[in-house]
């Protein structure tokens, strides 16, 4: 028979506190991920039970807190990788390490004043060696170099060294960053402070500054050396423009040079660099091969011919017979080809690549952005599709071979979505119409406005270049007694411009952004008047080219002027006099007063407009004294309301009426 066992709440506290515990041990040794430091860890127990009478409850506990303490760690890779194979008097050999912040806090890594957390063991010296990415140098620093790493992050050390022309084959090359001797790869140990490692900074963590240590090995063979030269023209280059490429081959190896197997000379390929195409119009040297094999295709499995295609924008490679053989320490002639500039985006510079093929050699290579990369290699074939040396190449290995283009700055400003918009004589007076409505009700036409009045313009700038580009903006002609300011933000903050100010924007190329021009006008401007705000964007590349849009402010922009005409023919006086029993003619003329013309321009266009005639509020008084004649008329088309017998009221609705655009109104009274 089962006891029926009782547990007190303090009891079963205690054990679902502990079963948590060993939930949250099993499952972070699982997961095996370091917790960032500073973490605050919280644990609150809870419990539920029942006191045998069918009554339940629930407790919880007060709550933990544990803050994960900072704890540093540092690992460098690779550990005993070989490269690949290197002949005597071989440069720029590159060996790439990569630095790890293992800790769970970010924290900096020091390298050593002069170079001293390097070494090189075997016959070569060390050339550079840089941080990549700010490429800080870590050679010939005069000071420690501090770099910051956060938890996880890592920084890749780029060494290129120079093998010795007297080193022998089958002898080592081997470089160190570092000099830790225990632990697992040599990573993460406790820092001696001795005299060629690289350590964390931090004296916070809770297990000290730790260090590490990586190194890579070559080998020097006795091979060719086969190295491809390629002049490349540092530019500018204008867009349309033709760049003239020299391409040649030496061998800086121990072995005379020969062809791959089965052929007759050494090539030197190069594929047409992105932005380009093989010019018209120049003379191949002989034995040239042409290839419109997509650069997806490795180019020794590309489809080569001797004919060069109808289409030279079709060629995605060129390749040029350099010789048969090429001696030890000896280079062939330069050969050169052309290619037309096609991109019309100056921002990026034209990059160019050689490489070349032959049998028994070690291969040095350069790249560029086109899709075809290389490797270096011990077995006399370069491939594409695998990085220089094992790593992607950068700036600061010298192997990127630009040609800048010439960059011109053009732009156009115009109103809001029109840039390129056109006025009565050209882009330089397109043209943003908008009117106040402040200070210009019950004004007559040559009255003056009675308040000040605000109109927020929006103009779009666009980039017409052929390059990134900032523009500065200015207000050359503002009507006396304005203020113009222009906004780069959507109105968060304003720069006055008027009295001489500027501010700028910065577009990239075939883009566009809009600009907020705020133009204040003081009391006092005659209504019905636009007032002229030039607005210039100059191109910050070539100063000389600008362009400029109005925008013009309105004071009121329908102007009514009302007239009348007297036909008396009772007998009484003259037949233009106003006798009872005379007819008056009432003319109301109504005018679109704004600007009209060019293309693209935002106009102002009446929409609804009503016009009321009533006799009986003042100063009208011809209720009293008239009686309506039926037969009144409007131009264009509006609704007359009112046109009956006995009718003092009138109201004429017109729909639209256009820039530039009039109407009429006529009614007729008699003089009672």
């Amino acid at each position: 028979m089962k006891k029926n066992i009782k547990y007190s709440p303090k009891t079963v506290f205690f054990r679902t506190f502990i079963g948590l515990l060993l939930t949250f041990t099993v499952l972070t040794n699982a997961t095996a991920q370091q917790t960032g430091a500073d973490t605050q860890i919280q644990n609150q127990a809870s419990a539920t039970y029942s006191d045998g009478n069918g009554n339940s409850f629930s407790s919880v506990s007060n709550t933990v807190t544990i803050t994960v303490a900072k704890v540093a760690g540092l690992a460098i890779t690779p550990d005993g990788q070989t490269n690949t194979s290197v002949v005597p008097g071989q440069t720029n050999v590159t060996f790439t390490f990569r630095v790890t912040n293992t800790g769970n806090f970010t924290d900096q890594v020091r390298f050593l004043t002069s170079g001293s957390s390097l070494r090189l063991v075997g016959p070569g010296v060390i050339n550079s060696a840089v941080i990549s990415g700010p490429n800080t140098n870590i050679l010939t620093n005069t000071a420690d170099v501090l770099h910051s790493l956060t938890q996880n992050g890592f920084a890749d050390v780029v060494v290129t060294a120079t093998i010795n022309a007297s080193a022998a084959p089958g002898s080592t090359i081997q470089v160190f960053l570092g000099d830790a001797t225990t632990g697992t790869n040599f990573d993460n140990i406790v820092a001696t402070n001795s005299a060629n490692e690289v350590r964390t900074v931090s004296t916070g963590a809770v297990n000290g500054s730790r260090e590490a240590r990586g190194d890579i090995s070559v080998t020097v063979d006795n091979d060719g050396l086969l190295r491809t030269v390629m002049n490349v023209p540092a530019g500018p280059i204008a867009l349309l423009g033709n760049i003239t490429y020299g391409v040649q081959a030496c061998n800086d190896g121990q072995r005379v040079l020969n062809p791959l197997t089965g052929g007759t000379s050494i090539y030197v390929t190069s594929p047409i660099p992105i932005g380009t195409e093989l010019a018209s119009g120049q003379t191949f040297p002989a034995g040239t091969q042409f290839s419109v094999t997509p650069l997806t295709t490795l180019p020794n499995s590309a489809v080569w011919t001797n004919t060069s295609p109808g289409t030279l924008s079709t060629v995605r490679r060129i390749r040029i017979p350099v010789g048969a053989t090429i001696p030890v320490a000896t280079c062939s002639a330069t050969f050169s080809f052309q290619v037309t500039v096609t991109t019309n985006n100056a921002n990026t510079p034209i990059y160019a690549i050689s490489e070349a093929f032959a049998n028994n050699s070690l291969v040095v290579v350069v790249t560029d952005q086109s899709g075809d990369t290389f490797t270096n290699r011990g077995d006399g074939n370069a491939d594409f599709n695998e990085p220089l040396f094992g790593q992607t190449p950068t700036a600061t290995q010298g192997i990127q071979l630009p040609t800048l283009l010439l960059r011109v700055g053009n732009v156009l400003i115009g109103p809001d979505g029109t840039p390129g918009a056109t006025g009565t004589t050209g882009t330089n007076d397109d043209y943003t119409n908008r009117s106040v409505t402040t200070g210009i009700a019950g004004v007559a036409p040559l009255g003056v406005t009675t308040a000040g009045g605000v109109i927020v313009f929006v103009n779009t700038v666009q980039n017409t270049g052929n390059a990134n580009d900032t523009y500065t903006l200015t207000a050359p002609t503002v009507p006396a007694g304005f203020t113009v300011e222009i906004s780069t933000n959507g109105g968060t903050t304003w720069t006055t411009v008027s009295g001489g100010g500027s501010t700028t924007v910065a577009i990239n190329f075939g883009a566009s952004a809009n600009i907020s021009v705020r133009v204040t006008a003081p009391a006092g401007q005659t209504v019905l008047t636009g007032y002229d705000t030039l607005i210039r964007a100059t191109s910050g590349l070539t100063s000389t080219n600008q362009n400029a849009t109005i925008d013009r402010f309105y004071t009121g922009f329908v102007r009514i002027l009302k007239s009348f005409a007297i036909n008396n023919t009772t007998g009484v006086g003259a037949v233009t006099d106003a006798v009872p029993g005379a007819e008056i003619t009432y003319t109301i003329n109504y005018t679109n007063v704004s600007s009209s013309g060019g293309t693209g321009n935002s106009t102002l266009t009446v929409s609804n407009l009503v016009i009321t005639e009533n006799g009986s509020v003042a100063p009208n008084n011809w209720a009293t004294f008239t009686d309506h004649v039926v037969g009144a008329t409007d131009t264009l088309s509006g609704t007359i309301t009112g046109d009956a017998l006995l009718s003092n009221v009138l109201t004429d609705t017109v729909p639209t009426v256009t820039p530039g655009q009039s109407g009429v109104f006529t009614f007729k009274r008699v003089i009672k």
